[in-house]
């Protein structure tokens, strides 16, 4: 007798506040009675740095009117009926953001949204949100936080990894060792972090948006010094990079596959829908 699949819990939170953190970046902080049932994660002693979330949207051009009578589009949305009262198109899509600080006193998690104009789903919800909108999703996930006792720290990512790579820093001891590498697309973009003293901040200006010839993290890391003994790695970013970096990593740099939390965030040229499915098929996965 197969075993059933546990239901995922889906939460509902309201926006508290909004600020505008960079040209291209926005913060959402969100709260209410519904972030009493979300169970953040751990790894292992520590809370991780790279919890995430699947933000439910539906499509921007819906219209009550073309809809079956009785469907109900109120939150949290019944995932089950509406599979059987939709198509593929009206039904909810999910986009996955990192929450970028837990605010247990007040209730609250930060999310913070890259925005490009009008372009993508869930940038230009959050360019167009006001306080006291609500969101929908499912999660948290996570798999990664810094190691107290690792010798040296490699943190790298472009803005979709910033939020993680602003997480991990504030999490590690003033003693910790190692680099974070952030790549924006200019000085602009840049944001004031928590970083260790025994840890290097660099920033990467692109000076254009991301393309695979603008691009100057691969080169960057293939260029750096990293320190033989305990080191733990946390690079993510776009998908034919992140690729790029794992061999080099590994194949050059000698270090333990083990010891790196190393994955796709998005990929180029994709929109999340299609970059999801794809991560079943070979194109799609980051390990030869």
């Amino acid at each position: 007798m197969s075993k059933s699949k546990k239901k995922r819990v889906q939460h509902v939170l309201t926006v508290d506040a909004k600020k505008q953190l960079s040209p291209h970046m926005i913060r959402l902080i969100l709260g209410g009675p519904g972030f009493e049932a979300i169970e953040f994660k751990s790894v292992g002693e520590s809370p991780a740095t790279d919890q995430y979330i699947k933000l439910l949207f539906l499509p921007q051009d819906l219209e009550a009117a073309r809809l079956p009578e009785g469907v109900d589009l109120s939150r949290p949305y019944d995932m089950d009926a509406l599979r059987e009262q939709l198509s593929t198109e009206q039904m909810p899509a999910t986009r996955t953001y990192t929450i970028r600080h837990v605010d247990h006193a007040n209730s609250q998690i930060w999310v913070d949204f890259v925005v490009h104009g009008e372009e993508g789903r869930a940038g230009v919800w959050a360019k167009h949100a006001q306080i006291g909108d609500q969101i929908s999703f499912f999660g948290p996930g996570s798999g990664y936080a810094p190691r107290e006792e690792a010798a040296w720290h490699l943190l790298a990512g472009d803005e979709a990894a910033l939020p993680a790579i602003a997480s991990a820093l504030e999490s590690m001891a003033e003693d910790a060792r190692g680099v974070a590498v952030v790549e924006v697309r200019d000085a602009a973009e840049r944001q004031p972090l928590d970083v260790p003293a025994g840890m290097d901040l660099v920033w990467l200006h692109r000076e254009a948006d991301f393309s695979p010839e603008a691009t100057m993290l691969t080169e960057y890391l293939e260029e750096l010094s990293i320190p033989d003994g305990d080191v733990q790695v946390f690079v993510h970013g776009e998908r034919a990079q992140m690729k790029r970096i794992r061999r080099m990593l590994v194949d050059q740099k000698g270090l333990d596959r083990k010891a790196m939390s190393l994955s796709a965030y998005w990929a180029h040229g994709r929109i999340e829908d299609q970059f999801q499915a794809e991560k079943r098929t070979p194109v799609g996965q980051i390990e030869d």
